[in-house]
């Protein structure tokens, strides 16, 4: 009898020890868990970050700041792209478009379905999405009267978009930083790039 209680206390022992185990088991899974996902993170911050050091600006800042236009809802480039999302995840461009896009309210909600849905700036995109309508962005940067310009044939011919916007990931609110929009900055890239500086190039030209 003794030698059975015995065994038996020792066998409640080992149990005992191997809870436990799975206990501290449990909470280094929990650690393992938040040092990994913490160091994804910072992967991707590091990708998004060297993406947009690895652009050089071509174009000058103003000299003037520009005060930045009212949005319908918040948005910051410098938490977007440190997430590592490239400027082409939001901003679509065909090659019959002048403008560079807008993001679709789809995009956004692709997302924010699930992410951050408490905030009242999200709460507002939800509500734009369940109406059906676009989100109605402001435009930052506008082409001068009289200037026949695309962002297409610039793309195709590899120029960056940090190159004329300037660091857009390091802006929580877009404004016009840059003077991309000026003729004095348009000739001296093209000039740079060996590209074409004659009127008609950015300007209607009468052919007589």
């Amino acid at each position: 009898m003794e030698e059975i209680e015995i065994g038996g206390a020792c066998e409640g022992r080992q149990r005992g020890k191997r809870s436990g185990m799975n206990r501290r088991l449990s909470g280094e899974h929990i650690v393992l868990l938040g040092v990994l996902c913490a160091a994804l993170l910072s992967v991707l911050a590091f990708n998004a970050r060297g993406q947009q050091e690895g652009v050089v600006q071509e174009v000058q800042n103003n000299i003037a700041m520009h005060s930045p236009p009212q949005q319908p809802i918040p948005f910051s480039h410098r938490t977007h792209v440190a997430l590592g999302l490239a400027c082409e995840t939001c901003h679509g461009n065909t090659e019959s478009s002048v403008l560079m896009g807008f993001p679709e309210t789809s995009t956004c909600m692709r997302c924010h379905n699930a992410i951050t849905t408490d905030r009242p700036g999200i709460a507002e995109l939800a509500a734009i999405s369940a109406s059906g309508q676009p989100i109605s962005w402001a435009r930052v940067y506008r082409v001068l009267p009289g200037v026949t310009w695309a962002h297409q044939p610039h793309v195709e011919a590899g120029v960056q978009c940090g190159a004329c916007h300037g660091d857009v990931a390091q802006l929580d609110v877009m404004a016009m930083t840059t003077s991309v929009t000026s003729m004095a900055s348009c000739i001296s890239c093209h000039q740079a790039h060996e590209a074409s500086i004659t009127c008609q190039t950015c300007h209607a030209w009468p052919t007589e």
